[in-house]
């Protein structure tokens, strides 16, 4: 009698999943795809419960898509399993009269998002200090960059040593303009046809433009990458920081790492703002403590041979931001590394370093729904996974991937919206 109850019980449960199953892919089928804005486009969709192993949904889920910023939820993983609780902020050896320091990537060297700075006050040593080049296997601009990018905020060069995010700031009030760091040379000048402020930089060299409207006396603020250069360099701009002398050395001997701030204050603003140089020398970080080393390829490679090595589908992965169209993964991948993420790590604080409905770059959508998730943009390009909490407390994984679609990235998101916020409101 039991064994006929548990089959009873079993052919029932699994009617509702077939019949939840057919309302999704209805509502995916009639509503989502048949939208004006993912009409004509490449989606792909997988929607997971981990709590029952089942899929609920899934629409060209072995795909291969262009993923954006999700990228990042893959270099976050990475982050996660190697960087431990806090960034290695240096390494250093100190000996009688010597202080000698080697970059590990680092990015929240005299950032202004962080007034902890480690690295600042192990520098304050009346020993002379000196700079060790460290191996860095990467160039200063990932594969697949837009070249063109160059001067854009979102697009800083990469090295073993950042400094002020290895971004210029600079700020316009009425008629007085200021650079930080003052390094570069810097010119300025009115045009009062501009609708907003412009600030350019020479293509190959540090050569900075200012241009502004004089009738907006509103606080304005830009920032602009400068070229990293060489190791000189960065004793250069460590020197002006420090006003002393700083050499370069190629000592060799027992370095010890400095821990420096938190990862999860660095994880967070990843993730909300969709920080790609955060992301970048993560990936960064990551293989300066395995190895002492930089190489993103070689810290990529390493994740897919281990912690990723049963993805569903192998990925195309070239980056930490998701900047290079390179990137090619499928939403089932999304959905596995994000099991794995939501198996092995704290829920609430892994979404808190996921963007929630209403903030982040989620600000002006799913608000008052539970969603944590990451969103991606490219031309052409919008993509969404994370965590999606439903009225009726289920927990789903999920990843919806939009290549080539020739609409506004707005009106997909939106689309993507209402098909989420069905799922939530029903289940």
């Amino acid at each position: 009698m039991k064994r006929v109850m548990l089959c009873c019980l079993l052919f029932c449960l699994q009617n509702i999943v077939y019949a939840q199953y057919n309302e999704i892919k209805k509502w995916a089928a009639n509503g989502l795809l048949k939208t004006t804005a993912l009409r004509q486009a490449h989606t792909g969709i997988c929607i997971y419960e981990p709590a029952t192993g089942k899929y609920w949904y899934s629409y060209q889920d072995d795909r291969y898509f262009t993923p954006a910023s999700n990228t990042k939820i893959f270099t976050l993983y990475t982050g996660l399993r190697y960087l431990g609780d806090s960034l290695p902020a240096v390494r250093y050896l100190n000996t009688d009269s010597v202080l000698y320091v080697k970059g590990t990537g680092d990015p929240s060297f005299l950032h202004p998002d962080y007034s902890l700075q480690r690295v600042l006050e192990l520098l304050q040593t009346s020993k002379r200090i000196a700079v060790v080049p460290t191996v860095n296997e990467n160039k200063r601009f990932g594969p697949g960059w837009a070249w063109n990018d160059y001067a854009d905020y979102y697009q800083s060069e990469l090295n073993d040593w950042p400094m002020y995010g290895n971004v210029v700031h600079i700020r316009h009030h009425e008629d007085s303009s200021l650079m930080i760091p003052k390094l570069f040379g810097f010119s300025y000048k009115n045009d009062d046809t501009l609708k907003e402020l412009l600030a350019e930089r020479d293509e190959r060299s540090n050569q900075f433009s200012l241009t502004f409207n004089s009738h907006d006396k509103s606080l304005q603020e830009a920032e602009v990458p400068f070229i990293v250069g060489t190791t000189q360099d960065l004793a250069k701009r460590l020197e002006d920081t420090l006003h002393r002398p700083v050499a370069v050395s190629d000592k060799t001997g027992r370095f010890t790492m400095l821990n420096g701030i938190p990862a999860d204050s660095l994880f967070t603003p990843m993730m909300h703002r969709s920080d790609n140089f955060f992301a970048e020398q993560t990936l960064m970080m990551c293989a300066a403590r395995l190895w002492d080393t930089i190489s993103t390829n070689r810290m990529i490679d390493y994740m897919l041979r281990t912690y990723l090595s049963n993805l569903p589908d192998t990925p195309h992965w070239v980056d930490g931001s998701g900047l290079s169209r390179y990137n090619l993964f499928t939403p089932r991948d999304f959905v596995s590394v994000l099991t794995d993420m939501y198996k092995t790590y704290d829920h609430e604080r892994l979404y808190s370093i996921f963007p929630t409905g209403g903030k982040g770059t989620l600000k002006n959508y799913y608000k008052g729904l539970s969603v944590h998730a990451k969103t991606g943009t490219l031309s052409g390009c919008v993509a969404l996974s994370g965590y999606l909490i439903t009225r009726k407390k289920k927990t789903l994984v999920f990843s919806v991937l939009v290549n080539n679609h020739n609409n506004s990235a707005s009106n997909v998101r939106r689309a993507v919206e209402s098909f989420l916020t069905q799922i939530s409101e029903h289940y």
